[in-house]
């Protein structure tokens, strides 16, 4: 089978310099899953309330997202408030309803156990490690987190870390996580837990691809309107294991061509609110951005 996330599928209420989305369809694993399935069979575990309703379900669902993992229970969704300023690679967070996450157990169903993919989006670490001790043999295994998780469970997340291939990461978190001002010095901290590669979102300045001996860096696609960044992380992830996924290509080459990937998917979310960009987007559009952005970097070797 595909790729199996597990995270949140959430109600966003976001205001930006450009405009307001209320309650609008959101959440880590939701962002992730649309973004993945332009690649890739994506199989979801999160958790809804009575309140979350159908027509959200069924765009997942005609993505061709399986949704037998994703639990409806009583009481209200995830919700969460935040407001950007000019500087749209920061969320100022407003309000934080966890509702029924708080009662939140990730069970895998049978068929999901034996996923090939794996990504553990952002929930809580000790949630990250339960899921992790479900599937059988992964044969890649990538998570996310936040600063709430790297403050509170700092002890939780190094395990998870140290069982993972790869940790997916921006900036401010590298730094606070290891309390090291250089990027360089902490992604080298990252990866002596276990891990084998990080790979570091940097918003408008692109993204960082580290190992314990070698750096990619790639650029984030230049836009003249950029709405809302929300979600923005998650697309990226979703586009970079689709890729993966689909190629089943783990070498370096292939590695840094799904970075690519992930960006070209990131590029395109943050041009409307929510997921109504994605809900739009045609493959072909995904392979034109795509050449693109490889022009962006393309120069030839000289001798002086």
């Amino acid at each position: 089978m595909g790729i199996v996330v597990v995270g949140t599928v959430a109600f966003d209420t976001v205001e930006t310099p450009f405009g307001r989305g209320e309650n609008v369809l959101g959440g880590s694993a939701t962002y992730f899953s649309t973004s993945a399935s332009f690649f890739s069979d994506v199989s979801l575990v999160a958790v809804v309330g009575e309140d979350f309703p159908e027509e959200h379900v069924s765009f997942l669902q005609s993505r061709n997202v399986d949704t037998a993992g994703l639990q409806r229970i009583p009481g209200k969704t995830f919700h969460w408030s935040g407001r950007y300023g000019y500087d749209l690679n920061e969320a100022q967070t407003l309000d934080t309803q966890l509702n029924v996450l708080m009662d939140f157990k990730p069970e895998l169903p049978e068929s999901y156990r034996d996923a090939e993919y794996l990504f553990l989006a952002n929930i809580d670490p000790d949630l990250q490690m339960q899921v992790l001790e479900q599937v059988r043999k992964p044969k890649l295994v990538a998570c996310d987190t936040m600063n709430f998780w790297i403050s509170s469970k700092p002890e939780a997340l190094k395990k998870v870390l140290q069982k993972v291939d790869i940790v997916v990461i921006n900036e401010g978190e590298a730094r606070q996580f290891t309390g090291e001002a250089n990027l360089v010095k902490a992604a080298r901290q990252i990866i002596a837990l276990g891990c084998k590669r990080l790979v570091v979102k940097r918003g408008e300045y692109g993204v960082l691809m580290f190992t314990a001996d070698s750096v990619f860096a790639a650029p984030a696609y230049p836009l003249e309107e950029v709405f809302d960044p929300t979600g923005a992380g998650d697309t990226f992830a979703g586009g970079f294991m689709g890729y993966l996924a689909n190629t089943g290509d783990l070498s370096e080459e292939g590695l840094r061509q799904a970075i690519v990937f992930g960006s070209v998917m990131a590029s395109f979310n943050v041009e409307d609110f929510s997921l109504n960009r994605m809900k739009r987007l045609q493959y072909s559009e995904i392979q034109a951005r795509y050449s693109s952005f490889k022009a962006l970097t393309n120069f030839r070797d000289i001798s002086i």
